[in-house]
């Protein structure tokens, strides 16, 4: 049976695993070339053990500048050689990711039109772009092989052809953009034959020619279907080497690599399906959300696939593939598919990351947390959730004495509670694993322990040094009420779901959830409530719920099922007050105010940092939100911060490097 760690042969090279680190947007580009940032970031995969290694896919003409620090291919040659170089010692298979954007690309950097098959506006930035005509088809085709030749000549393995769901080439293969009545719309892969060559051309004998395809667009009534693609997969097999099943197009796109809603390895039953149709002529590799070593092993176990692509896996943890070999998959630290920071395609340009890991895309500015320090110290860390038990668990792992004292009577903090609460468990996978990794290195955990200022006072005495970290409260009353409507705190009521599955039907309805800020949370309670209560509304003064959502992908997706559940969404409204069991809500336009009957409103607001520790303590160190309530990603990068601050010789913040946002 193949395992994760087996070596496997592609094309006229040999992978050292088949596990893939696949091609992503990582905004770590200088200008559009590969950085020296890149290179850091692929330099810890190869050295985790990743089989196949695809870069950051690049455009192979001018006319594609998809996003602002998008690689062109022209401009990558230094690049692929320095990644190159970084990723030989392991023997990493690396190809250079190469493509067109076409008509779902931009024209805010190039000022110049969008090239498509046909004049077909895209769905999703409503540009419409210019057909392509036989010149220009053909000018692209040689920027393919101009790319594929530069990577051979840049040391590379070979390249990856982009044709999935973001890619000019499958907008040929697809009925919904390719109107063409020429040859290139008669045969819809007239096109991708003809890149295909042309790369293998420039490839030579050894160099690897593989294939990202859409084998499903999920729009059905004209756009590739399974059934399609499987034809299309048949006539392309014998061109490449390497294939990779992903789905999504125009009006799909975030299908591509969807959040925790959508089930890990969706993929399985399509990939099983292509793999059939290819019969051996390549390796196929199963992409979709997989994220757990065990469900990958399972699907090479089943034939189901030749090779995984674990790339959410892997920014999570870059040594995933190692630990698999080694027997202790279950120390990798687990991808929750929030998309929070790895999805990184959008206006704010942020460098790729990971909640979990907060140093991936920040290899050469994070300090890297592993490490034994000479000067050992004794540690305190009050507080039990993502940033104290980060904290805690860099520090024992560096060889420190650490008590983590925690007021509830389990860990996780804020992240645990909203899990469970919430019946998201994935949410509470990192959580866990950081619970566990502390228990492996002997932190002592003590739970429903309150510690006091004079407790502080007395550990600082003794020597110990402290670190805060008690996360957040709830605000008293976000709004005027009459106290004919009973308001809860999100938390508070995840906290209270965790004591009671009855929690949420007992509930007094109408429910009207609350979320000024437009994020996950307040989508996450909406949904659950609906499950068990009949009516359940959602205010936001936003023209659509969950606006943050657009950075994770999950936007239309979680309208979507707010709609299919019933619930109902009362937009562009600001709640003002609560008078005789009705909510009053002003239009942020008009100022017209409407009520809205209700029995219980949960505010799904920001929270208050509990900072009564460091009332008039000021100089102690402090994480997460204690210092300002964020996201999980803040917190477990503040607590490693403070842990590195201490294995640095730093006791408090009378230190001028050391803050919560200490370098």
């Amino acid at each position: 049976m193949p395992r994760l760690g087996d070596p496997i042969p592609i094309g006229g090279r040999t992978a050292p695993s088949r596990v893939v680190f696949g091609p992503h947007e990582t905004n770590l580009c200088r200008g559009r070339a590969i950085s020296d940032r890149h290179i850091g970031y692929y330099r810890e995969r190869a050295a985790g053990g990743t089989g196949v290694l695809v870069t950051e896919t690049a455009s192979v003409h001018p006319s594609d500048w998809p996003y602002e620090r998008a690689p062109l291919a022209e401009q990558c040659g230094p690049g692929w050689t320095a990644v190159a170089d970084a990723c030989r010692p392991w023997r990493t298979l690396v190809l250079a990711g190469v493509g067109h954007g076409g008509g779902q690309g931009s024209s805010a950097y190039s000022q110049a039109v969008l090239w498509a098959p046909s004049r077909v506006a895209d769905a999703s930035s409503r540009e419409l772009p210019a057909e392509m005509t036989t010149e220009e088809i053909g000018s692209v085709v040689e920027g393919f092989a101009e790319a594929a030749r530069l990577a051979i000549e840049s040391g590379l393995g070979g390249v990856e052809v982009d044709a999935g769901a973001v890619a000019l080439l499958r907008q040929f293969h697809s009925g919904i953009t390719n109107l063409r009545t020429d040859p290139y719309g008669l045969d819809r892969l007239r096109f991708t034959g003809e890149v295909l060559r042309a790369v293998r051309s420039s490839l030579g004998d050894t160099g690897v020619l593989a294939l990202r395809i859409s084998c499903d667009e999920l729009a059905p009534w004209a756009g590739v279907t399974p059934d399609q693609a499987a034809e299309q997969v048949d006539v392309l097999a014998d061109l490449v080497d390497l294939l990779t099943v992903v789905r999504g197009g125009p009006y799909t796109a975030s299908a591509y690599r969807p959040d925790s809603h959508v089930e890990a390895g969706f993929n399985l039953e399509l990939c099983r399906r292509m793999r059939t149709v290819v019969d051996g002529r390549a390796a196929v590799v199963l992409q979709g959300s997989v994220v757990d070593p065990d469900a990958a092993s399972g699907a090479l176990e089943r034939g189901d696939c030749d090779l995984v692509e674990m790339t959410r896996a892997q920014i999570a943890d870059p040594g995933l593939v190692e630990l698999v070999r080694e027997g202790r998959s279950h120390e990798a630290r687990p991808c929750i598919l929030c998309n929070q920071a790895c999805r990184v395609r959008d206006n704010r340009n942020p460098l790729v990351s990971c909640v979990g890991e907060p140093r991936s895309g920040h290899e050469t500015t994070e300090a890297d947390p592993v490490g034994h320090d000479d000067r050992i110290a004794s540690v305190l860390v009050v507080g039990a959730g993502p940033a104290g038990l980060e904290c805690a668990r860099v520090l024992s792992s560096r060889g420190h004495r650490v008590r983590v004292a925690e007021r509830s009577e389990r860990v996780g903090g804020a992240l645990e509670l909203a899990a469970a609460g919430l019946g998201s468990r994935r949410l509470a996978h990192l959580a866990d694993w950081l619970a566990a990794a502390c228990e492996r290195q002997g932190v002592v955990v003590q739970t429903g322990v309150t510690i006091t200022t004079d407790d502080l006072d007395r550990a600082r005495s003794e020597g110990l040094v402290a670190v805060v970290a008690t996360g957040s409260r709830p605000v008293p009353s976000p709004v005027r009420t009459d106290g004919s409507c009973r308001i809860i705190d999100a938390l508070s009521l995840c906290a209270a779901a965790t004591r009671s599955s009855t929690a949420a039907t007992d509930l007094e309805g109408p429910v009207l959830v609350h979320d000024p800020i437009g994020g996950p949370i307040g989508v996450r309670v909406a949904e659950w409530l609906a499950v068990g209560c009949s009516e359940v509304g959602i205010v936001t003064q936003d023209q659509v719920v969950g606006t943050q959502l657009s950075s994770t992908g999950d936007l239309a997706d979680a309208n979507t099922r707010l709609q299919r559940a019933g619930i109902r969404r009362h937009l562009r409204a600001i709640l003002r007050g609560v008078h005789q069991g009705e909510a009053v809500l002003q239009d942020v336009w008009t100022g017209e105010r409407s009520t809205v009957t209700c029995a219980t409103i949960i505010d799904c607001g920001h929270r208050l940092p509990e900072d009564t520790l460091l009332r008039g303590r000021h100089q102690l160190l402090r994480a997460g939100d204690c210092v300002a309530p964020r996201t999980i990603l803040h917190a477990v990068l503040e607590g490693r911060r403070a842990a590195l601050a201490i294995a640095g010789g730093v006791t408090d913040l009378a230190n001028p490097l050391v803050g919560a946002a200490a370098p």
